[in-house]
């Protein structure tokens, strides 16, 4: 898989671009060392052990760049496999810049996007699995997001393929044994072990195919639109959740005019609040008619939706609301706000809170991560985040259904050994044993420069 390329050196910055305290730029490849030895003149770095760190000035051309201090690892012992140097600058750009200049006049060349997590991948440092999770890592915004991610980068998700794939390719090698027998017609595959095992994979699958909701909902967060009739108090609401004054807050009607939308955690998954204009069949002006269409625009993609209403109102017009949320099949929370100035007791299925005062609100947050995540805590095991893992999965699937049919069906071991083999390039679809260098290209291009 590896092509010429990759026997190049490649650098980049590996710490955001802006001032900093440290900058840390990065350099793989056969040159790595060289090109680090010729910026070091303090002592000869290729005479170092791996694994070391030292200290000195960088210099150039005769003139000095900066005091840096330089890592050094050596191939294989390195994040990419190959020989690596690592060199902590202070975080001026300019300074950057000019050591970068001076590592590509010495002979390496600016990395692309995830190059240094691709030559990693090529190296058999880490699967193709453990390579996108490095990405989930960097992007992770929630603990939530990281214990997902770093389960994955320590090869918990690769693990359980592994022993699927594992237990199929041992019935697989059996079936085509005998194959090379087919003529003295004898059997070395079990076909009731083999259906056992196929039904023992299928359940397997399930189970990362179901995790895919909450690991997505990890991964991407949750999308919850506040709406309502103006005036119902939507925007305090949105005010209390984040605890700050973000939403402007009046008695006149139809005060919000666009949609404002801001993220709180909540016990460990991002949740994305949208602040939406109050609905009306009659709008004052052209400006609040447009923010009332970006609301039922907002009612249509939000994966949730928080239906606030004065506690104080006649039921049947929450009712009504409720009927065509559920024709629409729409998940959503019916939230009974001022309640502290209503007599009534709403229902069990309304949620009653006073948004000004703060009242309700821990039994909402409570009740909607309920209704997201589920009553259970979050789980340590593997949870399927990525789409691609999620479409291979779902071909994997129906492979082991043709495979359980055909041994049903009691087909032939050719017909058998090929879906067999089906099964095994979608799990090597995933962990990266089969993949094309366009497809890796495209995948790594997601990265950040450095990573």
């Amino acid at each position: 898989m590896q092509s010429p390329a990759w026997k190049d050196t490649i650098v980049a910055l590996a710490t955001p671009p802006g001032p900093g305290a440290i900058g840390i730029i990065r350099l793989s490849g056969e040159k790595a060392w060289l090109i680090a030895n010729q910026l070091f003149p303090a002592k000869d770095l290729l005479r170092q052990s791996s694994h070391t760190l030292h200290v000195g000035v960088l210099s150039f051309g005769g003139q000095a760049l900066d005091e840096a201090v330089v890592s050094l690892y050596r191939s294989p012992r390195s994040y990419t496999g190959e020989d690596v140097v690592e060199i902590s600058c202070h975080g001026s750009g300019f300074i950057l810049q000019s050591v970068l200049n001076a590592c590509t006049q010495l002979g390496a060349r600016l990395a692309k996007p995830g190059e240094f997590t691709q030559r990693a991948f090529l190296q058999g440092k880490m699967d193709l699995a453990q390579a996108e999770s490095v990405a989930d890592l960097i992007a992770a915004q929630t603990q939530a997001a990281q214990r997902t991610a770093l389960h994955a980068l320590r090869g918990g998700f690769s693990t359980d393929l592994k022993q699927l794939r594992e237990q199929l390719i041992q019935f697989s090698a059996l079936i085509e044994l005998e194959l090379d027998f087919s003529q003295e017609d004898v059997t070395f595959a079990d076909r009731t072990q083999l259906r056992q095992l196929i039904q023992t994979l299928q359940t397997a699958t399930r189970t990362l195919l179901d995790s895919f909701r909450l690991g997505n909902v990890i991964k991407q967060g949750v999308s919850v639109a506040i709406v309502g009739k103006p005036n119902a108090g939507k925007s305090t609401l949105l005010n209390a959740l984040l605890n700050e004054n973000r939403a402007i807050v009046s008695d006149i009607p139809g005060t919000t005019r666009d949609t404002i939308e801001e993220c709180i955690q909540i016990d460990g998954i991002l949740f994305r609040f949208i602040d939406t204009a109050g609905i009306r069949d009659e709008a004052a002006d052209v400006i609040e008619a447009a923010g009332i269409a970006r609301s039922q625009e907002k009612i249509q993609t939000a994966d949730w939706i928080l239906y606030v209403f004065d506690a104080r109102e006649a039921d049947t017009e929450v009712l009504e609301w409720k009927q065509q949320a559920d024709r629409a099949g729409l998940n959503y929370l019916l939230v009974a706000n001022k309640s502290d100035l209503s007599t009534a007791t709403p229902p069990p299925e309304m949620i009653a809170i006073a948004a000004l005062h703060r009242s309700g609100l821990d039994q909402l947050r409570k009740i909607l991560f309920e209704k997201v995540v589920g009553a259970a805590a979050l789980p340590d095991t593997t949870l399927v985040t990525n789409a691609r893992h999620l479409d291979s999965l779902q071909r994997l699937a129906a492979s082991l259904t043709d495979i359980e049919k055909g041994i049903e069906g009691s087909i032939p071991g050719d017909l058998l050994a090929l879906d067999i083999r089906r099964g095994l390039q979608y799990l090597g679809e995933i962990t990266g044993e089969i993949t094309s260098e366009d497809q890796l290209d495209y995948m790594f291009s997601k990265f950040c420069i450095g990573k």
